[in-house]
C-alpha cells in the first residue's frame, strides 16, 4: 500500500474558508490519541486562528491597514499549520486514516502528476501575474477574473481582466505587495463551465 501524505492545499483557500478549515482541524486534533504532542501547541494555533478571524472582520471597512494586518495574521496562522502538517505526516507515517482523523486532506497517489485547475505565477514584469489553467476540451474562449484582498461574496465583486482563446493569460498592472484572488471560466459549444475555485497570489 502506498504511503499517503497530509496536504498543504489549505494555503490556497480564501481567508474565511481557511478559518473554518483551521477550526475543524483543531477540533479533530484536540484529544486525538494518535497525535498527543504536536510540535505547535493547539492553544497557540487557536490563538492565531482567533487573531486571523478578528483581523478578517476588521477588513470590512475597507481599510488598507486592516487588510495588511489580516495578511500578517494569515501568514502567521499558515506557518503554524504548516508545522502541524509536518508533525502529522511524521507521526502518521503514511497512514491515511490517521491523517484524515487530524482534519487534513490526503494526497492522491497517481502515476501522473495532475495539472492544477488554475495556477498563478509571477509575470514577465513587476505587477504582472501569469495565469495557467487546465485546458477544457472544445473551449473556444476563457474569461479571466480577479479580486483584490478578499474573495467577493457575489459575482459583482469580481473584475474581468480579459479574454483569451488559450488556457493561459497574463494580468498586468496589479498592485505590488497586494494579495489577489484569480479565477477563470471556459466557454464551450455546450455553454459556460463553472468558475474555478479562487487561487491566491501575492503580486511581486
Amino acid at each position: 500500500m502506498k504511503k499517503q501524505k497530509a496536504m498543504l492545499d489549505f494555503i490556497q483557500l480564501s481567508v474565511i474558508v481557511k478559518i473554518a478549515f483551521y477550526r475543524n482541524t483543531l477540533t479533530r486534533l484536540t484529544g486525538n490519541e494518535t497525535f498527543p504532542n504536536p510540535d505547535v501547541s493547539l492553544a497557540e494555533a487557536k490563538a492565531a486562528v482567533d487573531a486571523l478571524e478578528a483581523a478578517y472582520l476588521a477588513t470590512q471597512d475597507g481599510s488598507h491597514t486592516a487588510v495588511s494586518a489580516m495578511h500578517d495574521a494569515e501568514e502567521k496562522a499558515d506557518d503554524l499549520f504548516r508545522i502541524l502538517v509536518a508533525y502529522v505526516n511524521r507521526i502518521a507515517n503514511g497512514n491515511e486514516t490517521e491523517i484524515l482523523s487530524a482534519g487534513f486532506h490526503v494526497s492522491k497517489q497517481s502515476g501522473a502528476i495532475q495539472k492544477p485547475e488554475l495556477d498563478a505565477q509571477n509575470g514577465d514584469n513587476s505587477g504582472n501575474v501569469w495565469l495557467v489553467a487546465r485546458a477544457v476540451e472544445k473551449a473556444g474562449a476563457y474569461i479571466w477574473q480577479y479580486a483584490k484582498d478578499v474573495v467577493p461574496t457575489s459575482d459583482e465583486g469580481w473584475v474581468t481582466a480579459g479574454h483569451s482563446t488559450q488556457s493561459y493569460f497574463q494580468v498586468k498592472g496589479l498592485t505590488v505587495g497586494s494579495k489577489y484572488y484569480f479565477r477563470v471560466v471556459a466557454i464551450t459549444p455546450s455553454g459556460q463551465t463553472d468558475y474555478t475555485a479562487p487561487v491566491a497570489k501575492v503580486v511581486v
